[in-house]
C-alpha cells in the first residue's frame, strides 16, 4: 500500500508541476496579442477584412464599409482615386444591390504591410424571371496595413472586366 501512495503522489506531483510549468510559461492574452501571428493567422484576418468589406457593401452599411479603410485610405476605380473614409461614404452610396463575391486571394505579407489580389464577381436577381445572373467581374489589387493590431485597406483598386474604363490591363496581376 505504501508503494502505491507514494507512486500516486509521485504521479499527482507530476501532474501538478506539468500543469503549473504550462500555465506559467504560456503568454497572457495582453503579451500573446503583442508577439507576431503566423502568416496563417494574419491570412485570416485579411480575410476577415475581404468578408466584413463585402458584407456592408451588399447590405448598405456605409458606415461600416468605410472602417475597412484606413482614414486616409484609397477607393481606386475606373473613375479615379476616392481618397478619405467620408469621400468613400459618398461614392458607394449607390453602389448597386446585390450580392459581391471573392476568390482566388494570394497575398504577400510583410510585418505589418501586406498585398493582396483576388477575383470578385456580382451576382443579382434584377430580372423578371428573379433568376440569378453575373452582373460583372473582376478582380481586386490591395494594400493594407495593420493600425492597432487591425489590417486595413491603405488601397483598394477594382478592376470590372465589363466596363472599359475599369478593365485591368493585360497579364496575371498576382505576381
Amino acid at each position: 500500500m505504501k508503494k502505491t501512495t507514494v507512486a500516486l503522489t509521485g504521479v499527482i506531483v507530476g501532474l501538478l508541476v506539468a500543469f503549473l510549468l504550462t500555465v506559467l510559461d504560456s503568454p497572457s492574452s495582453s503579451a500573446q496579442s503583442s508577439q507576431e501571428l503566423s502568416y496563417g493567422e494574419e491570412r485570416a484576418l485579411i480575410e476577415n477584412l475581404q468578408a466584413r468589406y463585402l458584407f456592408a457593401l451588399d447590405f448598405k452599411d456605409h458606415d461600416l464599409y468605410v472602417t475597412t479603410f484606413t482614414p486616409d485610405g484609397i477607393l481606386d476605380v475606373g473613375d479615379g482615386e476616392i481618397v478619405g473614409r467620408e469621400a468613400i461614404k459618398a461614392a458607394v452610396a449607390n453602389m448597386p444591390g446585390g450580392r459581391h463575391h471573392i476568390a482566388n486571394i494570394v497575398l504577400r505579407i510583410d510585418g505589418d504591410r501586406a498585398t493582396g489580389r483576388s477575383s470578385w464577381f456580382h451576382t443579382g436577381n434584377d430580372n423578371p424571371e428573379g433568376r440569378m445572373t453575373i452582373g460583372g467581374f473582376g478582380h481586386y489589387e490591395d494594400d493594407l496595413v495593420k493600425v492597432d493590431g487591425e489590417w486595413l485597406f491603405a488601397r483598394r483598386r477594382i478592376y470590372n472586366e465589363g466596363n472599359e474604363a475599369w478593365a485591368a490591363p493585360p497579364g496575371n496581376p498576382a505576381w
